[in-house]
């Protein structure tokens, strides 16, 4: 495969959706989640699940792809991801039902093992942070021309971005990212309405096989 993609590899809650709005912006076909073989072969650009979690097999199977690694201060991501999987452990973990086979699968993977003792500590969910990070960095070690690396609370991170991706700085949005999913929701991007939005399932299903 060599249709060349551009991957938000960051975890949940490191602004993953502000990205992807910043991508609309500016032009790019845009898919917050990917659950459907069209989801991948419509959007230029895919984020969250399981593009976190699948980053490796992504680069091979999309030669010459770009990669954007999100990071977020531990003291602002670990309140945030704890609520987000106090609301999803049920449903990541239910044998009969809940959420696709993929985002449970990433879920699952990202934060081994998931229980309620551990969603609640801080170090365990730091340790999972940290050691996906690093295993970003090892990956990329030699190839620092395909992994941008910013926390999007950096005022320059939004032009920094545009650079990698050989965007005109003069498109840059007055004010940089764009807030969204604020207050602790997570549904934002659903309400959201572009003809460049790619959807993540086909009308709720889903494909078994993904790329």
């Amino acid at each position: 495969m060599s249709q060349e993609k551009i991957f938000i590899i960051g975890l949940p809650r490191t602004a993953t959706t502000s990205v992807c709005l910043a991508m609309l912006e500016q032009g790019f076909k845009t898919a917050h989640n990917a659950y459907t073989q069209d989801a991948f072969i419509q959007a230029q650009v895919l984020a969250d699940t399981p593009i976190f979690c699948d980053y490796q097999k992504l680069d091979k199977h999309y030669v010459n792809s770009k990669f954007i690694y999100l990071t977020r201060a531990p003291e602002k991501w670990l309140p945030s991801i704890k609520q987000l999987l106090q609301r999803m452990i049920v449903n990541l973990q239910r044998t009969d039902g809940g959420f696709n086979p993929h985002l449970k699968r990433c879920y699952n993977e990202i934060f081994s093992p998931l229980n309620e003792e551990n969603l609640n500590s801080d170090e365990f969910l730091l340790n999972c942070y940290n050691r996906h990070q690093q295993g970003i960095e090892a990956y990329f070690e030699d190839r620092t021309q395909d992994l941008l690396t910013i926390d999007v609370s950096d005022e320059n991170s939004y032009m920094k971005m545009l650079a990698f991706i050989d965007i005109d700085s003069s498109n840059a949005r007055e004010g940089g990212f764009k807030q969204i999913n604020l207050g602790g929701k997570v549904k934002a991007w659903q309400g959201l309405h572009n003809k460049l939005k790619v959807e993540s399932t086909n009308k709720g299903k889903i494909d078994k096989v993904l790329y």
